[in-house]
């Protein structure tokens, strides 16, 4: 079987990548700068290409994968700016459109929890995307576009929405590198929100290991929220992480307002991935 992964050099693209490499799969990396893989240890072949200026011939570039894990988008973590759907958003269609029109007969593609909008409690995949931020507007275009792109060139999809991670690797902006960082330098406070909003938390390698599961078996689910299933506040979830690494920090709760453009208490419902992955 023989897979594709863009964003391959990312947080989660380089995870992704160790995780295949546990199978016996030809593997395809596309990158923008191949130098960024070199220090991998992993049997996979290389391809830099900018898929913002998509080619006519990039299927056969990519040696006709039988699918591809598209992990590649750029602008965050700014989740307001306008480049989400001024520039990425028909800059991903048109690559994504001349692979399935080459021949890609499978594609999964990660979207975001943010095409949930303000919309609070437990989010199943049946519920009304209501994005209120550009990021997650861009998304939620990007799959529509594609859904009806199916009705003249049929290929299978898993669009999967990613909620919260965390691991190494992972960009400074996020909190458990700064955390991390913090305890590093030896601060002896670590400021942060009241942290009495729930989430949905995986760790990173949990994550690709569900990407990866899914994408080899190349089914068609459409929509499939990739997350724990289970509510917890930041702050335990920081509390957690301070005793599991014995990290001597004090919390200063409250020092940040919390974020305006998610509600304060949000989680994925994950029936619809349990079973897909019981059917493996």
């Amino acid at each position: 079987m023989k897979i594709s992964v863009t964003g391959a050099s990312g947080f989660i693209g380089r995870h992704v990548l160790n995780e295949l490499a546990r199978y016996p799969l030809d593997v395809v990396c596309v990158t923008r700068e191949g130098s960024q893989l070199a220090a991998m240890n992993i049997a996979t072949r290389t391809v830099e290409m900018d898929i913002s200026r998509p080619r006519s011939n990039d299927y056969n570039t990519l040696g006709c994968p039988d699918v591809l894990i598209h992990l590649a988008w750029d602008g965050l973590p700014n989740y307001n700016s306008l480049h989400h759907f001024e520039t990425e958003l028909p800059s991903q269609y048109r690559f994504l459109k001349g692979l399935i029109e080459s021949g890609l007969p499978a594609l999964l593609v990660t979207g975001t929890c943010f095409e949930y909008g303000m919309q609070s409690g437990a989010l199943s995949e049946d519920m009304m995307s209501m994005p209120s931020n550009p990021y997650g507007h861009a998304k939620h275009a990007l799959l529509r576009q594609l859904m009806f792109l199916r009705d003249q060139f049929p290929f299978k999809i898993n669009w999967v929405r990613l909620f919260y991670m965390y691991g190494d690797g992972q960009p400074i902006t996020a909190l458990y590198p700064q955390l991390k960082a913090s305890v590093l330098r030896r601060d002896r406070i670590f400021n942060m929100s009241g942290g009495e909003q729930l989430r949905d938390y995986l760790p990173i390698s949990q994550v690709a290991s569900f990407i990866v599961a899914l994408a080899k078996r190349c089914g068609d689910n459409g929509v499939v929220n990739l997350c724990s299933g289970t509510p917890i506040s930041v702050r335990k979830l920081v509390e957690g992480w301070l005793k599991e690494n014995s990290w001597d920090i004090e919390l200063n709760l409250g020092y940040y307002p919390y974020p305006d453009y998610e509600p304060m208490a949000f989680w994925g419902n994950r029936r619809r991935l349990d079973s897909i992955l019981a059917a493996l």
